[in-house]
């Protein structure tokens, strides 16, 4: 999503041809139509997004605006869902979870081959390393953002999905059983092309799909919900939470079970090398997250290390997925680390068995 950190941008003027995937002359003349924009305008590629293309469109006012469609050529039926984003930022957009502003959908094909969706640009910057973080944040500016960072995610799991039209975002029971059945069926069919098998997935999977707590009541589940999906000022407060692509109904104890994982700590089980902003001085523990979480959910973190062991288990199993799909050619492995996403596999596995044992 824009303005990240993780975003690398290469500018042309209107009526480039550079412009892959949108007729630059028929957005022009389209947008300000629905955004009050005034040309001329300039196009810039936004790098990254999953291989959505995505472009950063600056009116000559200098308001922003991003530019979002799916890659092009033949695309899996339920991948690059246009819509299902911006209906999710459609529907918090009124909400206190901070996101972009929706500005317009559409699948017209007078306009564009595919559906593409215009969304305000958002400043600030995704916690990625350490290094950047410690430029970009002093030690009160990370304290906040770890509390802007929870209470983001409590916020989200306190509104009910009908009151914001996402009540048939997806089945809101039953989350951690599909989501079990799902990665354990990714990782079985991944073991051949990873030359990778490890017991412990297995027996894993076995306790965790004979302890499934009682799911509470259905909320939106971001699905990856970190510190690297989220902007944040230079303040430490937080701008947006990015990336919807994956988010549906569930559990939300699943989900900030998800990014109590994501808060490494000092001393955390890390693969070596890694660079974990939340090391830092001044970021809150895992614990004040969770109590902050608690204080303003209402919410039972007794069963913690059984979400937390479930996350884990589902980090392995989707990191295997990966690193079997570079290993059989699906994708390329250049400047890819394939030692350290072996290495990954096995602390994500090492991480849930640790965590299982208090869940026995």
């Amino acid at each position: 999503m824009p303005a990240s950190a993780a975003w690398h941008a290469h500018v042309m003027e209107a009526g480039d041809n550079g412009v892959a995937g949108f007729d630059v002359a028929t957005i022009d003349a389209w947008l300000p139509s629905v955004s009050g924009a005034t040309g001329p305008f300039t196009w810039t590629r936004l790098e990254g997004g999953h291989s959505n293309l995505t472009y950063l469109i600056v009116d000559a006012d200098n308001r922003e605006f991003v530019i979002r469609r799916p890659p092009q050529g033949e695309l899996l039926p339920k991948a690059h869902d246009m819509w299902r984003e911006y209906r999710i930022i459609d529907g918090l957009w009124p909400t206190p979870v901070p996101v972009a502003e929706p500005v317009s959908y559409q699948d017209d094909r007078s306009l564009c081959e595919a559906h593409f969706y215009v969304m305000g640009k958002v400043d600030g910057n995704a916690l990625y390393t350490g290094e950047e973080v410690a430029a970009l944040l002093d030690v009160p500016a990370r304290k906040r953002a770890g509390e802007s960072f929870v209470d983001t995610l409590a916020a989200l799991h306190s509104i009910a999905p009908e009151d914001v039209g996402l009540g048939d975002l997806g089945r809101p029971d039953g989350y951690v059983a599909r989501q079990l059945k799902t990665w354990y069926g990714s990782w079985t069919a991944s073991v051949g092309d990873a030359d990778y098998d490890d017991a412990r997935t297995h027996s894993l999977h076995e306790l965790l799909s004979t302890k499934i707590p009682e799911q509470g009541e259905g909320r939106v589940v971001h699905g990856d919900f970190g510190p690297h999906n989220c902007l944040f000022l230079s303040d430490g407060s937080l701008s947006a939470v990015l990336d919807w692509e994956i988010a549906t109904l569930g559990d939300p104890l699943a989900d900030i079970a998800y990014s109590i994982n994501a808060w490494t700590e000092p001393g955390d089980n890390i693969a070596e090398g890694v660079d974990a902003p939340t090391v830092l001085e001044g970021f809150p523990t895992r614990q004040d997250l969770m109590e902050r979480y608690a204080a303003a959910t209402g919410a039972d973190l007794s069963l913690m290390p059984y979400y937390r062991a479930f996350n884990w288990f589902k980090t392995a199993c989707i990191i295997h997925g990966v690193y079997a799909r570079y290993r059989a050619g699906k994708k390329s492995t250049e400047g890819v680390d394939m030692d350290l996403l072996h290495t990954r596999i096995g602390i994500a596995l090492d991480n849930a068995d640790t965590l299982a044992a208090d869940i026995l």
